[in-house]
Formats: structure tokens, C-alpha cells, sequence
């Protein structure tokens, strides 16, 4: 018998996370290219983004064809695109002088399943890529990664809006994490959690 959902926030009723959603309004588009296997993860970030900015769109696949309907949509877009993504020719978002009404393209998965995207999509490489300087690693402790340079996407989402209009208040995208993570680890056992904690 499955465990009852959350009719909002889709999590588990014992797991709802509606209580620490804040919904906030950007200017800026954001659009996720995910993984087909991140879709059903409980560990999810994109699902937080979709609850504190709904305007989120997210497209899932691995192919060109998959994104055939992103493309459509980018092709009739009159809004500048950039892919954040950190390779040898990317800028540094920093540096760059972003608009606030442009359309940043990210890719959620793995460091494995992203590079996979990538390229799987070489239609990518038409939009200029960016990434940003990280000054720490990531918050999101309940999810390995091989890099330590890793973000979820929520992450750099939530680092990008603020690279774009420094006056914005990203807290509702980084409330909602730290809420996820602490549920995540307080569900653990005792000795699995501190072995995360160790690692923060």
C-alpha cells in the first residue's frame, strides 16, 4: 500500500513541506532539462523550485526530440538564453551583465547524467554557457556528489537570480532546502546522520 501524498507540495503527508514554502516572483525564466531517472527522487530540488517560484518550467528527457517542444519555445522566444553549466568555454555569471527577463536553461542530474544531456543535446552549444564562483560547497548534504564544486539545481538557481538582480530575496529557495535536508536527516538513523553532519 503506497503512503499518502501531500495534495500541494506532493511529498509524503508524513514529509509535507507546505509549512516552509514561501512563494516568490522573478522576472527571470527558469527552465529545467531533467533526467528522466531525477523525476521520482525523493531528494528532488526541482520539485522545491516548482512550489516557491511555480512559473518553473521543467521538460524531461535525454534526447533532441525529447526537447523538441523547449526548442520550438526558445526558437520563438525574443528573450536572451543562457545555458549555466560550467565547461572550458563558459564566462563566469559574475562577470557577465545579465537582464533580468532572460531565460536560463539548466540541466538536473547527476554530474554523470547532466554531462549525458549535454551531449545528447549539441543544440545546447548555440546558447552562451555560464557558471558561477563558488565560494563554498554545496548545502545540500542528503545527496552525494563527485565534485565538490556540486550545486542542486535549486542551488544554482537560487545563486543565479542573485548573480542577475542582487536585491533579490532568494531565502524562500534556500528556506525550503535547509527544510528538506533537515527532514531527510532527522528521518536517518542516529549514527547515518552525524556521518552526514561530519561532512557538512
Amino acid at each position: 500500500m503506497s503512503r499518502p501524498d501531500c495534495p500541494t507540495c506532493h511529498y509524503p503527508l508524513k514529509a509535507c513541506l507546505c509549512a516552509c514554502i514561501r512563494r516568490m516572483q522573478v522576472k527571470t525564466e527558469l527552465i529545467v532539462l531533467q533526467d528522466p531517472s531525477e523525476v521520482g527522487h525523493a531528494k528532488n530540488s526541482v520539485r522545491l523550485m516548482e512550489l516557491v517560484i511555480p512559473e518553473t518550467q521543467v521538460f524531461v528527457g535525454e534526447t533532441a526530440e525529447d526537447f523538441s517542444a523547449l526548442r520550438l519555445y526558445l526558437a520563438e522566444s525574443k528573450k536572451q538564453v543562457y545555458l549555466v553549466y560550467p565547461s572550458e568555454s563558459s564566462e563566469l555569471a559574475n562577470s557577465s551583465s545579465l537582464d533580468e527577463e532572460v531565460i536560463l536553461l539548466l540541466l538536473d542530474g547527476t554530474w554523470r547524467k547532466a554531462y549525458k544531456l549535454l551531449k545528447l543535446n549539441p543544440w545546447l552549444a548555440d546558447f552562451p554557457a555560464l557558471h558561477l564562483d563558488l565560494e563554498s560547497a554545496s548545502n545540500y548534504t542528503i545527496r552525494k556528489a563527485s565534485r565538490s564544486d556540486s550545486l542542486s539545481t535549486l542551488e544554482a538557481s537560487a545563486m543565479m537570480l542573485k548573480v542577475i538582480t542582487p536585491q533579490q530575496d532568494v531565502t524562500p529557495l534556500t528556506d525550503a532546502l535547509a527544510a528538506l535536508v533537515e527532514q531527510r536527516l532527522a528521518s536517518m538513523p542516529v549514527d547515518v546522520r552525524a556521518r552526514y553532519r561530519e561532512n557538512k
